[in-house]
């Protein structure tokens, strides 16, 4: 416990599911935790009552993704937020977990206005919230980007999301690179199918078919990949930068 404390963090996308696993469990350790919503100003804050019935600390702040002036609206939140509560706005771990998912679309009938927005969400709001970022983060600072298992499998009718993740990862391999001599790790975490509260997951068919990806054979749960990302944003894995974690409870071993 406290492995985190005095320090600050930002998880995007932190209303619900492995955003808001991710949220709880730093602030569990001790971080002062900005949750991060695009529309749902509600569940962000269920969130960060969670979090201050478990006796930790964070503020909530809205901003959506994608759209113009998404960054500066982000960063006027966050730090305020961070000012309120500390006095200074140095944000110590960066989590990228936004992102637009889809439901499934074959190829040939991805629009182009779909895949602007995927692109737009998921890849160059990541790119720019971490540019940003870096004018807070210290020396010894972290970025955790959430990727997805299904940049080591192929699922056409996911293709459009999976390039998006796939880009999110050469961003984690050449940031690395570029922020270790100021001591910052970035790492990306891979998570497989997890339950994020979806009404699908309560459909027993649909659970026993996705349970079987795993070599667990069930679905993984939203504090498990929280876990992951905990031990990346901890002094533990000082030494470990440019990696892509594998959280998808063994659904790529074959």
């Amino acid at each position: 416990m406290n492995k985190l404390s005095g320090k600050t963090a930002l998880v995007t996308g932190s209303s619900r599911g492995i955003g808001r696993a991710t949220a709880i469990a730093l602030a569990r350790e001790g971080a002062l935790v900005a949750v991060h919503y695009a529309r749902n100003q509600q569940a962000a804050q269920e969130t960060v009552e969670l979090i201050e019935k478990d006796g930790g600390r964070a503020f909530s702040l809205g901003a959506e993704l994608g759209v113009p002036g998404d960054i500066d609206q982000l960063f006027r939140g966050l730090e305020a937020g961070l000012k309120q509560h500390t006095g200074q706005t140095t944000l110590d771990i960066l989590v990228n977990n936004a992102a637009e998912t889809s439901t499934g679309t074959a190829p040939e009938e991805v629009s182009a206005e779909e895949f602007d927005k995927t692109f737009a969400v998921n890849v160059k709001a990541p790119f720019f919230i971490t540019q940003r970022a870096l004018g807070l983060i210290p020396d010894g600072g972290r970025v955790i980007n959430i990727s997805s298992g299904l940049t080591r499998v192929a699922n056409p009718a996911q293709s459009v999301y999976s390039m998006t993740k796939g880009a999110l990862e050469q961003l984690t391999l050449h940031l690395a690179r570029h922020l270790a001599p100021r001591g910052i790790t970035v790492n990306s975490v891979l998570p497989g199918i997890t339950d994020n509260g979806n009404a699908f997951f309560k459909i027993p068919e649909v659970r026993e078919q996705m349970s079987e990806l795993s070599a667990f054979k069930r679905i993984g749960e939203p504090d498990e990949v929280a876990d992951a990302i905990v031990f990346l944003a901890t002094d533990e894995a000082r030494w470990i930068t440019g990696a892509a974690l594998d959280a998808t409870g063994g659904s790529l071993l074959g």
